[in-house]
Parts: structure tokens; sequence; C-alpha cells
């Protein structure tokens, strides 16, 4: 739960509650009167309302095994394969980014294009969308540039000049105050969204960034990077506060651990902001301790093959790893505290819970639903995956005619959005959500 207040300068500020152990069965009233008792931002007359916040998350998190989805729109209009989709927070939106140069803003119930965002003289590759705001689309081009377009009209508000080579990550921090591009110049820039300038330029990778992630609070920067490795940088200043090489703090104990010796394909904070992971080409995904920058555990479960991508649920208790194997691999995670004790760090902190089985070509992609229960995937051999957290295929999406390149939930996790080769994006809802719409 993220509390909106003002502080005493006038600034709005915002606080996050985290409801991780939230159940079924935990006792609403109880768990409201401790919140109120111990968070000064809340009082007597904020209980209902925060009453019914959190059932709507307990509703959320319930397991839902039995929902199926059907092919509710097929969006055409771009004109070579799509390279990134996304919704905005409601779910009423989805931006679509394509080598066609353009990116496109759709309505999701009808199908119809609302915006079409030219003005890229080479392909977008990366986009984000300043969730949960939704009133700004940034894209990234190979033509070096990046723009911040209004989400509504469609114009252009800035143009964030400054790298020397292709553009291939962006994203905004928590407050959609700070802007982070990566770049095959090696170099990562933060810019003012606000004003469209400039903040620093983070140098020290010798390689193309190829994924960046804020943490929760927005105040460090998570990147990987070609050079086969990984850094934690601090926003504020823009320091190196720790390169995720492998070495370091482990070499006191005589325990060196290996960095990775491919390129890194993700790399990523868990909800905490306690742990990363990085995933590489070398067949391998490493659990990292942000306070120390100290590698804990090397994940090899993906027969050497390069490893595509990972991501953590909600919560941080399950991992999923997606590879060229043909396999994703889901770990169930331990508990990390603020401190580990080097009795801790000895010890696995994961372990294997099933491997899905079915895909026919490599998985690209692997996203948990939003309440945890279930994962997508998505695949080269031109279908996308749904699967419960037993391994049990729950359903194959099929029909387009070319790899999918990116799929995504949306925040409700009743809608899902493919984006593919075959210059289509394809949205599928809830069977009982589209009988409704229709």
């Amino acid at each position: 739960i993220i509390l909106e207040y003002h502080a005493r300068n006038g600034d709005l500020e915002t606080k996050s509650i985290d409801l991780l152990d939230l159940a079924p069965t935990t006792e609403v009233d109880g768990l409201v009167k401790r919140l109120v008792r111990e968070e000064p931002l809340l009082s007597d007359s904020t209980k209902d309302t925060l009453q019914k916040m959190i059932t709507k998350l307990i509703e959320k998190g319930t397991d839902q095994s039995s929902q199926r989805f059907t092919l509710y729109k097929i969006l055409r209009g771009h004109q070579l394969p799509l390279t990134s989709c996304a919704f905005n927070k409601s779910g009423s939106k989805v931006i679509t980014g394509s080598f066609d140069r353009s990116c496109r803003v759709w309505d999701t119930s009808s199908g119809e294009e609302l915006l079409a965002l030219n003005g890229h003289s080479d392909l977008i590759y990366a986009i984000a969308l300043n969730n949960p705001f939704g009133d700004k689309i940034t894209t990234g081009s190979f033509d070096r540039i990046a723009r911040v377009w209004d989400a509504s009209t469609g114009d252009c508000i800035h143009t964030l000049t400054g790298h020397s080579k292709e553009i291939t990550c962006i994203g905004f921090n928590h407050l959609s105050t700070v802007l982070a591009t990566g770049s095959a110049d090696h170099s990562v820039k933060l810019w003012d969204v606000e004003v469209g300038l400039q903040i620093r330029s983070m140098e020290g990778h010798t390689g193309e960034i190829s994924s960046l992630c804020f943490s929760s609070d927005g105040e460090k920067l998570l990147t990987g990077c070609f050079d086969s490795t990984a850094k934690l940088w601090e926003v504020a200043r823009g320091r190196c506060l720790y390169t995720l090489s492998g070495h370091g703090a482990e070499l006191k104990n005589k325990q060196i651990q290996e960095g990775h010796r491919g390129y890194i394909s993700v790399a990523r904070f868990d909800f905490t902001d306690r742990l990363c992971v990085t995933a590489s080409m070398d067949g391998t995904c490493k659990l990292w301790r942000c306070a120390k920058g100290r590698c804990i555990e090397t994940l090899r479960n993906h027969n050497q093959q390069p490893v595509l991508d990972a991501c953590f649920n909600q919560t941080g208790s399950r991992l999923a790893s997606a590879s060229s194997d043909c396999t994703c691999v889901v770990y169930a995670l331990a508990a990390a505290g603020p401190e580990e004790s080097h009795s801790v760090q000895r010890q696995a902190m994961s372990t294997v819970l099933c491997r899905l089985v079915g895909h026919e070509k490599e998985i690209s992609r692997v996203q948990f639903s939003p309440n945890g229960q279930k994962i997508l995937t998505a695949s080269a051999d031109k279908t996308c995956r749904l699967w419960g957290m037993t391994g049990t295929c729950l359903q194959v999406f099929s029909g387009h005619s070319d790899e999918i390149l990116h799929c995504t939930f949306n925040y409700d996790g009743d809608c899902i959005l493919l984006a593919s080769k075959d210059n289509t994006c394809s949205i599928w809802k809830d069977v009982n959500l589209a009988l409704e719409e229709q």
C-alpha cells in the first residue's frame, strides 16, 4: 500500500507499507488496527478505506487455477515486428513499440489505435510508461535518442540527446521524476523528467548496457551489461556502489566465487531491494546480496544453455528463469534478512520447485502473475504458455505466425498482452471478463 502525503515544505512524498505476509486467513480488522496504531500517517478516519484496500489485496492473492483466457483483440497497425508492449496501470490502454520506428497507443476495450508516436529515425527498441501515473511514455531508439511523450495527446515533451550509440533499455523511477537510459555506448544516463535535461552520465561498464532497474525507493539503480558484469549505482551521486562480478567481500573468507562468463541478459531487484538476480548467456543465474554486493548463490539448472530472462514474484519468495534450452525453472527462495551471518551465506537460498517443460524453442520472457499464482512464458515457437506453480501447463496461447517477443499481465491479472514478430499484438482476457464486456 502506498501512502501519499505533503511534507512540511509542501512537496508530495510517498511511503510504502509492505504486506508481504498477507494471506486469505489474515484477520483484517486486527491488521488495520495495528497499522493505524503504528503508522503516524494513518488515523481512525482512514480505517474503512484501509480495510477495503487490504480485502481487495487478499482477493487478488487467492489461487485462481481455473481461470481461463480468450483471445479478445488483435492489434494491427505496425508495419514491422514489435519489440515491446505494456499496459497502463488501469489496463485501459496498451502501448507498443516496433522496428517500424513508431510507438502506438491503443484502447484495450475496442482495440482502436488512439495515438501514433512518430519522430524517431530508427527502430524503437525500448518503451516505458510512468505507472502508476500513466501520463508519460518514453521511447528509446537505435537513433541514439530518447523521447518523452504526453500519453494523452501524443505530443513529444522532451527529446533527450547525448548517447553516442543505440539506446537499448529505459525506465522511470517510482515517482517518475528521473528517467534512466542505457546504451550501446557503455553508459547509463539519468534525466530530469520535468525539464528534460541530463542529470548525470554514469560510466564504468565496458560493453553494451542490456538491462536497467530502479530499486523500489528509487535510490539505487541496477544495470546489466555485455561486459559480463552488473553494477549497483547510487542514484543521488551517480557513483558505483558495487560491481557484481563475484569478487569482493567473500575474499576475506577465502570463498572466491567467479562472476558471470557471458553477457548479462537481465538484472532485477526483488521487491524488498535486499536481493537482486542476474541472468547470463553463460547458462547461469546469480543471486546477489545488495547491501554488500556479494554473490550468495549461483543457479545452474539450464544445461549450460543461455538464460534469457529471470524475475521474482511480488514478494521475493519465488524466482523464475527462462532459457534457450526451452524450459523455465521455478525456485523457492529462503527469506533474506537485513543482515546475514556467514553461516547463512553458506546455506543454499534456493530450492527448485518445478521445471516448466512444453515449449519447442527458446523461452525469451517469463513473468509471474500479479498474485504470484501463475507464470507466463513467451517463446520463439510462436506460442505463449500459462503455468501453475506446480509446473502444470494451464493454457497455450497460439495463433501468432511468428515468435512471441514480449508478454505481460495487466495490474489486475485478468488481461494478458503478447507482442509478436509477425507485426501484431494480441490481447487475451479472462473469459468471464470478456463475456461481460461483450
